[in-house]
């Protein structure tokens, strides 16, 4: 029984500390959907402090970060997993999300880190005015 216990809390441990992509969508944010065909809406308009939120409808992972692939420079916040804080940080399973807060005002170019390179559909844009 200890044994269970420890080991339970030991993994909730490592799935908070992994980033992993949230699988709630917060109220009020823009969706972009992934699918096999790409973003879709590829561009999206939003006001500073608004949220997107990525869906995986695919059952093909991807990986919404902020370009420039391989680097995911692009978005100025720095922090995540690698350059920036615009980063799921891992491929999304089907039926995961991933939402980010956009705070600075810009446009703002993201791509699928999994995909990008083999279909052009895999890069899309994010307005923040």
């Amino acid at each position: 029984m200890k044994t269970s216990l420890l080991l339970m809390g030991l993994l909730l441990f490592l799935i908070g500390c992994t980033g992993k992509p949230s699988q709630s969508i917060p109220d009020g944010a823009v969706i972009v959907e992934v699918t096999s065909e790409g973003f879709n809406p590829s561009q999206v308009t939003i006001n500073a402090g608004d949220t997107v939120a990525w869906v995986n409808k695919d059952n093909k992972a991807h990986w919404p970060a902020s370009a420039q692939h391989p680097t995911h420079e692009g978005y100025p916040e720095m922090g995540g997993c690698a350059n920036s804080k615009f980063d799921a940080c891992k491929g999304l399973a089907e039926g995961e999300s991933f939402a980010f807060q956009f705070n600075q005002q810009g446009e703002w170019k993201y791509h699928d880190h999994l995909n990008c390179c083999t279909n052009p559909k895999f890069f899309g844009t994010v307005v923040v005015k």
